[in-house]
């Protein structure tokens, strides 16, 4: 809730608002107005508490895959809050979205909120099938959540051998379609290992972060995509939490133990009036 404003900003006194800025377990906080996005009637604080940075880096995903001319998406970890977010988007807005995910449960999830494209990494043919999904779909673009391991090289040469299979001429540096794997998250701390002879030479590996991203970006694609947060903060961008805690809670260890496991559908929610 909004408790004092500047001048410029006072038509924000009294409305509750869901806000980004860090340190927001203090009692007051003040923020710039740009960092604040009024709730509309009816919502909760714990919806809006869950209203930036999933929502944001879903439709942040999908502005830098058109903005960079891909027509297609593969993300991985796709079950989770955010990657549910993500295909509901993609459907929507009529972009293909392959998922990738680790057990039949999760894949079954996102069957349900409409997925056509999800993959097992844990499935025996799970290179074939993403190649499949590649191929189908026609994805160039990649947000790997997982960063260790091989899963975002088994990426870009999926997506090599769909569009080597498109060329009619032999190529000793491969196909000539640029490949784009981002890395966002650290699921796996390991390092990241890439099999650079496995796909050609038309490929970039870098890191994608929210707050870099939002910076650079347009201020009036910033502003829609707030506005279309707010706008299907129930629907689209609705989060759904496994237990609510305070903040002494998430000290104990066997509650820590639970969270830092980060696993799909254990969604924990801080709430600080419960001490």
């Amino acid at each position: 809730m909004v408790v004092a404003a500047g001048k410029d900003a006072a038509h924000l006194k009294g409305k509750r608002v869901g806000m980004i800025g860090g340190g927001m377990y203090a009692d007051y906080r003040r923020v710039n107005a740009r960092d604040v996005i009024p709730l509309p009637d009816g919502a909760t604080a714990a919806e809006g508490a869950s209203m930036f940075v999933n929502p944001l880096t879903a439709l942040g995903f999908v502005e830098t895959a058109r903005r960079e001319g891909h027509k297609a998406i593969v993300h991985t970890a796709a079950a989770s809050n955010l990657g549910q977010m993500l295909q509901k988007i993609c459907l929507a807005d009529g972009i293909p979205l392959v998922n990738i995910v680790r057990s039949q449960e999760q894949a079954e999830l996102l069957r349900g909120v409409g997925a056509t494209h999800v993959v097992n990494s844990k499935d025996a043919d799970f290179s074939a099938s993403l190649t499949k999904a590649v191929e189908e779909t026609g994805a160039t673009i990649a947000f790997d959540a997982i960063g260790g391991g091989t899963i975002g090289s088994e990426i870009v040469q999926a997506m090599e051998r769909a569009a080597v299979g498109l060329m009619s001429d032999y190529n000793r540096y491969g196909s000539t379609e640029f490949k784009q794997l981002y890395i966002y998250g650290t699921l796996d701390p390991s390092p990241t290992t890439l099999n650079r002879l496995a796909f050609g030479f038309q490929w970039s590996a870098s890191g994608w972060l929210l707050f870099p991203f939002l910076q650079k970006t347009d201020p009036h694609v910033v502003q829609n995509m707030r506005q279309r947060v707010v706008d299907e903060l129930t629907t689209t961008f609705a989060s759904h939490y496994t237990r609510v805690i305070g903040l002494a809670e998430a000290l104990e260890p066997d509650v820590l133990r639970v969270y830092e496991r980060k696993a799909t559908g254990e969604k924990f929610l801080i709430d600080p009036t419960r001490g």
